[in-house]
């Protein structure tokens, strides 16, 4: 049966970096979830069982992690010691303070009707387009080892990734109606 690996990447056989091959993330996943199953291990002993719901756990928990590019990002700041848990208010630029709730408050004002999509679209195109630009960055400050600005790089991924959910919510709203 399948072993819990040192990290997540090579549980995965990945290399340890940001920039990850999804399509074989996924299909490792499919291989590795297939053999660890609990299902698969019905008629087994009950100290196998559990050990391949602890092995299927485990898989789930790392597959999610790395297609994540926020929780990928956090996770390999963690793996080089840096606690993004902890916000000082240095790692926030105060320019970021203020246009995360100038966007907000564009994204509040917005009329509730399909008048709004446009602009929806187009918040959301553009916070696309600085994350992935900002991912990028991070992952070249990560590849340099300048940990302390990947870091505060990536508490403002933290701020766009909720901005683009935000975006993407009130899309489905109007969607719904």
């Amino acid at each position: 049966m399948l072993s819990i690996a040192d990290n997540y990447f090579s549980q995965f056989h990945l290399p340890v970096e940001y920039d990850i091959d999804l399509p074989r993330l996924d299909s490792e996943f499919r291989q590795f979830q297939q053999l660890v199953h609990p299902d698969r291990h019905a008629a087994a002993s009950d100290e196998q069982r559990l050990l391949a719901i602890k092995l299927s756990s485990h898989l789930n928990e790392a597959y999610q992690t790395l297609k994540s590019p926020l929780r990928r990002a956090a996770y390999l700041l963690r793996l080089q010691g840096v606690d993004v848990e902890q916000v000082e208010q240095s790692d926030l630029a105060p320019e970021l303070l203020l246009e995360q709730m100038q966007l907000r408050e564009q994204l509040a004002e917005l009329p509730q009707d399909e008048s709004a999509f446009a602009a929806l679209e187009q918040m959301g195109d553009e916070t696309s387009e600085r994350l992935v630009g900002r991912q990028r960055d991070f992952a070249a400050l990560l590849a340099s080892g300048a940990l302390a600005e990947a870091r505060k790089l990536f508490h403002e991924l933290q701020f766009l990734s909720k901005l683009q959910a935000e975006i993407e919510k009130a899309e489905d709203a109007l969607f719904a109606e």
